[in-house]
């Protein structure tokens, strides 16, 4: 294993969208890491010829090597959990893109599995760092809205059904709510420093033809009296609505905040008027793709904060049991969807 000085050696499982966002934030906007080696999906030979690193056709192999302190994993949700067990096994910490795994078991038997070898491990909840949404926790952490009372949160993607890729509609994968508003979930917990506690929901899917859950409705309460809503869809009609790729509104006290991840954060106390106070430089999507430096601040943040936590030997920023918490919360969303029931937590 390399020296606590030393620059750490990152694997990476999965070779797709995700898989690659991680190769190309580690070589181009993190210190203190460094790529090794790349297993899992058809393209992970053409990913490590573009980054310079071993390509592995078995990911068992390429964990066991002892130049890999940290593995990283990018595989469809439905391999996290034997993928993140194995190397936790190996002695090597844990990046693991949301969601965590596809149930609360096997996310517990990861962070045992971290804890009995004192690994560290976190979670790809990157929407905590857009600037939009740190400056939204900052101004509550103030106090200055006084206690939140409710939190409206929304996760549309017009049409967004038929640029997922395949395996995302998979029924061992899940549905959109697990794949893509677990981080509404994460949010929620996080803004608020609170547990969710019951969740009552109705998961569906708007078209016909899509036997994959795509567009949710979900209601939770809080332990401080404070309530949440949240909607999922990636079956609004298009143009969609403005503001509502990832947003929320929360209701506080003393005052209101409005947030858009991809566009401004909004503040009014109360008696006074709308003020922003933060803004996202647009992602060039249609230029520079999803390798756009902006798309990869948040990563950069992320990863940098997790090679730091190792070779500072502290807990990082993001962690499993958020991750753990919230997989509990979307899968009670789809139990209470199935049974009808508002279910505790």
């Amino acid at each position: 294993m390399t020296q606590a000085n030393a620059s750490l050696g990152i694997a990476i499982l999965g070779s797709g969208f995700m898989g690659r966002t991680y190769a190309e934030t580690i070589a181009k906007y993190t210190r203190g890491a460094h790529l090794v080696g790349v297993a899992c999906g058809s393209r992970a030979p053409a990913l490590a010829a573009d980054y310079h690193i071993a390509s592995h056709s078995s990911y068992q192999d390429l964990i066991a090597r002892d130049d890999v302190d940290a593995v990283f994993i990018a595989t469809p949700h439905a391999q996290h959990a034997e993928q993140a067990l194995h190397a936790a096994e190996a002695g090597k910490h844990l990046l693991i893109e949301k969601p965590m795994a596809c149930t609360v078991a096997e996310c517990d038997a990861i962070l045992a599995a971290c804890a009995s070898r004192k690994r560290f491990c976190t979670i790809g909840f990157t929407q905590r760092l857009r600037i939009c949404n740190a400056k939204a926790k900052e101004i509550l952490d103030s106090g200055r809205l006084g206690r939140i009372q409710h939190i409206r949160s929304y996760h549309m993607v017009p049409g967004g059904m038929a640029g997922l890729p395949k395996w995302q509609l998979e029924p061992q994968n899940l549905g959109t709510l697990f794949g893509h508003a677990i981080h509404n979930f994460d949010n929620i917990r996080w803004l608020t420093g609170q547990e969710i506690q019951t969740v009552y929901a109705k998961c569906r899917s708007l078209d016909p033809a899509c036997t994959t859950e795509g567009t949710a409705d979900v209601l939770m309460t809080l332990p401080e009296g404070c309530t949440a809503y949240l909607f999922c869809s990636f079956q609004v009609p298009k143009p969609g609505f403005p503001r509502s790729q990832f947003a929320y509104q929360v209701i506080g006290e003393r005052g209101l905040l409005d947030i858009d991840a991809y566009g401004e954060a909004r503040v009014a106390f109360t008696g006074g008027t709308w003020e922003t106070v933060a803004t996202q430089a647009p992602i060039d999507w249609q230029g520079k793709g999803f390798l756009d430096p902006v798309r990869l601040e948040s990563y950069s943040l992320h990863l940098q904060d997790f090679i730091d936590s190792i070779r500072q030997n502290r807990e990082p920023s993001i962690t499993g049991w958020d991750g753990r918490q919230a997989v509990a919360a979307a899968l009670a969303a789809y139990e209470s969807s199935r049974t009808g029931k508002e279910i505790q937590l």
